[in-house]
């Protein structure tokens, strides 16, 4: 375990955290998505937010990283108990209220936390998201890519390291903008840590998709006060961009903003400049 993780108690589980910059700063709470680990969030990335004068909390959800886990194939857990989780992190961290960025299922996670814990959302930032979350059918709006869906039919054997390296990195491949190269090398030293880090592999890469998304709450997106970023990429196959500028639309006061050359994907380097930006902006005090 890195030296700056730590294991922290929240709502009757274990969470692997990690905090960088000064706890006097605004707190932005960074919330990785299905299949992912809070090493999702680059070091770099996160720095470059902590020079911006933000204290940055990253930290694996249930079945992700060294967190708490459920067997593979049998998560304990639904979309609610994640939201609950980011709640009594916060409480954990004495953080009475922090500006939250979500991606994919972490951005579900952020909605629903902007709704059921109002006081403890600063301000949202939702990216590579949806109206109402993955899980929900959403007939108004465009359906994910056929490559997609053939990707989530497929599974390796968990036991072998390479075969679940070459699958992560085969995994990313049809998530990203196929406008851009796709950086393999860079793809495969991410797997390996991602590997070599995480608890149980299996879970993290199949219980996050099969819980329950809980109730449908587009219906009530109307009711976020929190001041919302939305974030999208143009090439999103997963949630093509119409689910963003929907989502955008139907949360009072929302900036939308495309993101070029990207896919479904954790905010690429070459869009940093303006990702970063951005959020500062979003996260400063009035």
């Amino acid at each position: 375990m890195s030296t700056s993780e730590r294991i922290v108690k929240a709502n009757g589980v274990e969470l692997c955290v990690e905090s960088f910059g000064d706890p006097a700063d605004p707190a932005v709470l960074l919330i990785h998505g299905a299949g992912h680990s809070l090493l999702a969030w680059d070091e770099e990335f996160v720095g470059r937010l902590v020079a911006g004068g933000r204290q940055v909390i990253r930290y694996d959800r249930r079945d992700a990283g060294r967190s708490t886990g459920s067997p593979a194939g049998s998560p304990a857990y639904g979309l609610g108990d994640l939201v609950a989780d980011a709640a009594a992190l916060l409480d954990a961290l004495g953080i009475t209220a922090a500006h939250v960025v979500g991606m994919s299922q972490g951005a579900a996670v952020a909605q629903l936390l902007a709704l059921d814990h109002a006081d403890r959302v600063a301000s949202l930032t939702l990216a590579s998201s949806t109206p109402g979350g993955p899980g929900h059918h959403h007939p108004d709006l465009p359906a994910m890519s056929r490559e997609i869906q053939e990707f989530f039919a497929n599974e390796p054997d968990w036991s072998d390291r390479a075969a679940v390296i070459d699958y992560l990195v085969e995994a990313e491949r049809p998530f990203a903008a196929h406008s851009r190269p796709f950086d393999t090398d860079g793809m495969r030293a991410a797997a390996e840590r991602v590997v070599d880090r995480t608890a149980d592999i299996a879970a993290q890469l199949t219980n996050p998709f099969m819980i329950d998304a809980s109730e449908p709450w587009r219906g009530r997106l109307g009711h976020i006060g929190a001041p919302t970023l939305v974030l999208h990429g143009t090439e999103d196959p997963l949630f093509p961009i119409g689910h963003g500028r929907a989502l955008a639309a139907e949360i009072p006061g929302a900036r939308f903003v495309p993101l070029e050359q990207t896919g479904h994907e954790v905010f690429p380097r070459h869009q940093w400049d303006v990702v970063i930006p951005a959020i500062l902006d979003h996260t400063a005090a009035d």
